[in-house]
């Protein structure tokens, strides 16, 4: 296999005009793998960290000259000359180098984006798809080549909106036994759909970080009261055409030891809370809950697991970080039935694969999701097809950044077929 023979790096923009690093890797045999690295807005304590300028006369003290200081300086000079297609080898070396639990030193946003365009650019000296080739670093037992269901994010809130809505994420999950272009089709529909409804009431159309609606209403339950009613006015049925799902970002919520919501006048305690969860899933039958309590309330976690785990997927995002040590406490005090991964919250590609194979073990459905400051990047489409990941989350059907990894996906249903 084709050595690394070059890698530089610059600073581009992302989705919401911050500065984030793009790397481009040049193999010996010509093959190029060019990756930039999303980053996120509502960020968990427990992730792996970017290195920012922190100069307040560029972007904002956001700038990323520094990290990409560290590429040219530190961590290129170490990977040239080695094998591209030993991908553990070069994520390996990147750890080794950094030598911090959380990439403080060298930055996630450095090594992340190096990993990507790594496996890109031996992905094309192997003349495989993009997600063939990482499928060489999964265990393939009982990991079935698909296309995951997407779950779309149509109406935003929380840090992703800034709006009146607490929660985060107000998410439209196609039917499993969907095709991807149907689930596809779903998306668009109930999207379009739900933007008339908006307009109907006198109420914003204007999108969040995601791509989703951020309306200005009075509490969680209208938000979701609007969606159902959008989803019944074109003739889905939840629960059978169509589900619902939320992530709180709860993290964002807890303060004084109590939860704060818009739909209730007092602070909640978690099992408070877990009883409001309860009575929306009466009403809305959720298929999927995410990040319902805060990233350290592993009390109120087990009890909610506990409570709603056989009716409802109960994911970790904050909770778990994309990180194994996380992911272990989350198993050992029967939390979650499901997982986020997002490469950018460990720093590689091999980590996060880990992480995913760590997961399945446990019997864990997994969520491969982007993040709120996403490039035109479609890396994470193949990452989610080559770890069989049961959902993926990439936002709302609209804004560039989004519907590359929708289109990714499209274009990875017709690979498949000529296999």
């Amino acid at each position: 296999m084709a050595k690394i023979k070059q890698i530089s790096a610059t600073e581009i923009l992302n989705a919401k005009g911050n500065p984030t690093i793009e790397t481009t890797v040049i193999l010996t045999d010509g093959a190029i793998g060019i990756a930039s690295c999303p980053t996120g807005t509502s960020v968990g304590k427990y992730e792996a960290v970017e290195i920012r300028d922190k100069d307040e006369k560029r972007f904002q003290g956001l700038g990323v000259l520094n990290a990409i200081m560290n590429i040219e300086e530190i961590i290129a000079p170490n990977l040239l000359g080695m094998d591209a297609s030993r991908q553990q080898e070069v994520d390996k070396k990147m750890i080794s180098l950094d030598g911090t639990n959380n990439k403080g030193r060298l930055g996630a946003n450095a090594t992340l984006s190096i990993s990507m365009a790594v496996a890109k650019a031996a992905a094309r000296s192997s003349v495989l798809p993009l997600f063939l080739y990482l499928r060489e670093f999964v265990k393939k037992e009982n990991m079935p080549l698909k296309i995951p269901v997407p779950a779309f994010n149509l109406i935003n809130g929380g840090k992703h909106a800034q709006g009146a809505i607490d929660f985060q994420e107000f998410l439209v999950i196609p039917a499993s036994s969907k095709k991807y272009n149907e689930s596809l089709n779903i998306g668009v529909s109930v999207y379009s759909a739900l933007k008339k409804t908006l307009e109907t009431n006198n109420l914003s159309t204007l999108v969040g970080d995601e791509g989703g609606f951020s309306p200005k209403v009075e509490t969680n339950l209208d938000a979701l009261l609007t969606l159902k009613q959008t989803i019944e006015g074109i003739n889905l049925r939840i629960g059978f055409d169509v589900f619902l799902g939320l992530d709180v970002a709860a993290s964002n919520l807890y303060s004084g030891q109590q939860y704060h919501i818009k739909d209730k006048s007092i602070g909640l305690s978690s099992k408070d809370l877990i009883s409001f969860y309860k009575a929306v899933n009466n009403d809305y039958h959720l298929l999927y809950l995410e990040d319902g309590l805060a990233e350290d309330d592993w009390d109120g976690w087990s009890e909610l697991c506990a409570e709603m785990s056989q009716q409802t997927l109960i994911v970790g995002d904050d909770l778990t970080a994309t990180n194994p040590y996380r992911l272990q406490m989350a198993l050992d005090k029967k939390t979650i039935t499901g997982i986020i991964i997002k490469p950018n919250q460990i720093g590689t590609v091999i980590e996060a694969l880990a992480v995913v194979e760590m997961a399945r073990q446990a019997n864990l459905k997994i969520i491969v999701s982007h993040r709120s400051g996403e490039t035109n990047d479609d890396f994470i489409a193949d990452f989610a097809v080559a770890a069989s990941a049961d959902y993926v989350k990439f936002g709302a059907p609209a804004r560039g950044e989004r519907v590359a990894k929708y289109n990714r996906l499209l274009q990875i249903v017709q690979q498949i077929k000529s296999l």
